[in-house]
């Protein structure tokens, strides 16, 4: 007989492909009885401020907890370990305020070293709700952490751009440089020819 698994929370991650800043996971779980407004899924077709509005939801109504590793054990570890650590950090945030019987976990991969069942879900944010919430508090968080360090960095414009690689992002890095919070690990457009500026 199949096991019924009742405290079951989301895990995703937001910010593996940015050049600077950290990647950010979150775990969410869903209390029985609590209700799933419409708009909790994947957290790319939300608009900002619809992300927003279910972030505050979901902050206020479900479990959930936070973890990111930041650009110095991106470069240390290699992005896909250091979105692992992120995750774990995120699991055990939640067990800190629930116990946890089964994680299910955005992709095709699941997390080393958790000590929590798991099942990896591909294209879980759009399948999986507690999954979706999971996407949208990760990105509302990590893109909170982007506006901060837009203060200190402005001329990357990091408030518009979250790290990525756009046009602007890179045309500043070659004008000024990588920042403190770049990832030395890894490249962009046209870097080659000036590697010798990081």
């Amino acid at each position: 007989m199949a096991q019924v698994f009742r405290l079951t929370a989301g895990i995703d991650e937001a910010g593996r492909g940015p050049l600077a800043g950290p990647v950010v996971a979150a775990a969410v779980l869903i209390p029985e009885g609590k209700g799933i407004p419409q708009l909790i899924k994947d957290s790319k077709k939300l608009s900002e401020k619809q992300r927003e509005e279910m972030y505050a939801f979901i902050t206020a109504h479900y479990l959930y907890g936070v973890g990111q590793a930041d650009h110095t054990e991106i470069d240390r570890l290699n992005i896909l370990q250091a979105t692992f650590l992120a995750m774990r950090r995120a699991a055990a945030a939640l067990q800190e305020k629930t116990p946890v019987e089964l994680c299910l976990v955005d992709g095709n991969k699941t997390i080393p070293n958790l000590k929590i069942a798991q099942k990896a879900i591909v294209k879980g944010d759009a399948k999986i709700k507690e999954i979706s919430a999971a996407s949208i508090v990760a990105k509302v968080t990590r893109d909170r952490l982007m506006l901060k360090l837009h203060e200190e960095y402005p001329q990357y414009n990091f408030a518009e751009n979250k790290g990525y690689c756009t046009d602007w992002h890179v045309s500043a890095l070659r004008q000024y440089g990588r920042s403190p919070v770049h990832r030395r690990s890894f490249t962009y457009p046209g870097e080659i020819e000036q590697r010798s500026l990081f």
